[in-house]
Formats: C-alpha cells, sequence, structure tokens
C-alpha cells in the first residue's frame, strides 16, 4: 500500500515539473512582431538587435534604440539589412 502511494506522489511531481518546463517554453507576445514599424530608422540610433523565434507568425528583427526602446522591423528591407550588418560588424 505504501509504495503505491510513493508512485502516486511521484507522478504528481513529475507532472508538475513537467507543465512547469513547458509553460517557460512558451514565447511571448513580445518576442514576435505583428506589425512592422514603417518608417526608416537612422542606423545610429541603433544599439542592438535580436531575430524573432522561429515560432512567431512573421519572421522580424526588433531592433533596440540607444533609449532600449524595441522597434519591430521587417528583416528584408535595405535598410535594416544595412543596419543588422552594421552592428554584426561592429561587434567584432
Amino acid at each position: 500500500m505504501m509504495r503505491t502511494g510513493h508512485i502516486l506522489l511521484l507522478c504528481i511531481l513529475g507532472a508538475a515539473l513537467l507543465s512547469s518546463v513547458i509553460c517557460k517554453s512558451e514565447i511571448g507576445p513580445e518576442d514576435c512582431c505583428f506589425k512592422f514599424y514603417p518608417r526608416r530608422v537612422n542606423k545610429k540610433l541603433i544599439r542592438s538587435y535580436y531575430l524573432t523565434d522561429d515560432r512567431c507568425p512573421k519572421t522580424g528583427v526588433i531592433l533596440i534604440t540607444q533609449k532600449s526602446r524595441h522597434i519591430c522591423a521587417d528583416p528584408t528591407l535595405s535598410w535594416v539589412e544595412s543596419i543588422m550588418r552594421n552592428l554584426d560588424e561592429t561587434s567584432f
């Protein structure tokens, strides 16, 4: 009887641990771009960037300004590619 209780307790703990891991792997709306910024941004204002997660509905790049503002941009636009290339070159 005691072994059954221990097994049941282990199953409950395992399920709780698994569900917490699954919850942490979900992406939030702040990690995706649903709408792109419509105007060109001066590259001097951008401090860094990162690409959106593969699970997002649109592929995008999030540009981070000197004032820590996040701007969603289309990574296929030439001015966005130029900013990304410039930041990559200056980081080496």
